[in-house]
């Protein structure tokens, strides 16, 4: 860095004494003094101006300004940037919503016009339109579970009219995965299980009913119904079970002169299991 003296120190030289000396020492010493005053001028006019500039300023000093400048720019496009992305996040949640908000209304639409054409018996078409609402409503989205729900036990409902029990068991399977509690789902997918003669899944939905609902006599007079028809069908189970262990008994007794008629079964009447006795 170019050392600079105090402006004080010029001025002291300037009043002392003038000295003997030749004209070439005489030139010199007014080509100073002008420069002094010059750069005096200059100085003073820089501070008239506001510059933060001491009138002394070197060529690396201003480019130390102009860095310095470059850099404050600089940080206040940072901030800039960091201001607009804080903002992002805020502006994308507003449009998130704005779009479940859209979407569920979509699909309300679309369930009451299924439900319009399932009161006028046209099931199929109901279908089309409760798929339409699943399709367009937002998942994994809290407010929408429920309209979900609705939609897949509707959908369920006109399996049930359509004969379609199976798909039945499964649109209400789904309705109730969003809504474990949704009565209308267990109805419907019990009523399914009865009419495939799943008398025990049956009887396990009507159980979970009287959960939600103590009081529902209802389901009450229908598991009295079941259970007989429950009983009845594990029985015919055991008989079928039974059946086919002796044709394959049969087939290996057969090897060695027996036969599955050489053992009797005998059920015990407490406790419905069966032994087995060998007889010649």
């Amino acid at each position: 860095m170019v050392v600079i003296e105090p402006e004080e120190t010029v001025l002291e030289n300037t009043l002392k004494p003038p000295q003997p000396a030749s004209s070439t020492s005489k030139t010199t010493t007014d080509s100073t003094s002008s420069e002094t005053t010059t750069t005096t001028t200059k100085a003073a006019a820089a501070k008239v101006n506001g510059s933060d500039s001491d009138g002394f300023e070197t060529a690396s000093e201003s480019g130390v300004s102009d860095k310095e400048e470059e850099q404050e720019e600089n940080v206040n496009k940072e901030i800039s940037s960091k201001n607009t992305t804080e903002d992002q996040p805020k502006q994308d949640t507003q449009k998130d919503d704005e779009l479940i908000q859209r979407g569920i209304e979509e699909a309300n639409e679309a369930k009451l016009e299924g439900n319009r054409l399932f009161g006028n018996g046209q099931y199929e078409e109901a279908l089309l339109q409760y798929d339409v609402a699943l399709q367009v409503s937002p998942p994994d989205v809290p407010s929408s579970a429920e309209l979900r729900s609705i939609c897949h036990s509707n959908r369920g409902v006109c399996f049930l009219k359509l004969g379609k029990f199976e798909d039945t068991i499964k649109e209400c399977s789904k309705a109730l995965a969003l809504n474990p509690s949704y009565m209308k789902a267990l109805v419907r997918r019990g009523e399914a299980h009865e009419k495939l003669e799943n008398f025990e899944e049956a009887i396990a939905d009507l159980k979970k009913i009287l959960e939600v609902d103590p009081s529902n006599d209802q389901a009450k007079r229908t598991i009295r119904r079941l259970e007989p028809l429950a009983a009845a069908k594990r029985e015919k189970m055991k008989e079928e079970m039974i059946g086919k262990l002796k044709d394959m008994g049969n087939s290996l007794l057969g090897r060695f002169g027996m036969s599955i008629d050489n053992f009797k079964a005998v059920q015990d009447p407490n406790t419905g299991s069966y032994s087995v006795s060998f007889q010649r």
